[in-house]
């Protein structure tokens, strides 16, 4: 598994034309593309906002996985309370 990027991190998606920042990592989602609930939560890897107007409403909040990143605009802050959080997500794969 990949280092998560940290949060405050701006990307653009394969098949993107608008950046997202990333403002949460490791979510837990209980709905599917369509929006209805499933039995079953699905792991994405990072959720984002798009960059530069930030949070908008929850239908302008996009997850999304490494896998799907062509291109790391910026980096986001890391210090020594991020590399724990890196250790503790890599020790749980």
């Amino acid at each position: 598994m990949e280092p998560l990027l940290p949060n405050g991190s701006i990307v653009l998606l394969k098949g993107g034309n608008k950046k997202l920042m990333i403002y949460g990592r490791k979510q837990l989602l209980l709905v599917d593309e369509s929006g209805e609930e499933t039995e079953e939560p699905k792991m994405y890897d990072y959720i984002g906002v798009m960059y530069p107007e930030g949070y908008i409403s929850p239908e302008y909040s996009f997850v999304f996985n490494h896998s799907d990143i062509k291109e790391v605009i910026f980096r986001g802050y890391e210090n020594e309370e991020e590399i724990a959080f890196q250790n503790e997500v890599l020790s749980q794969a």
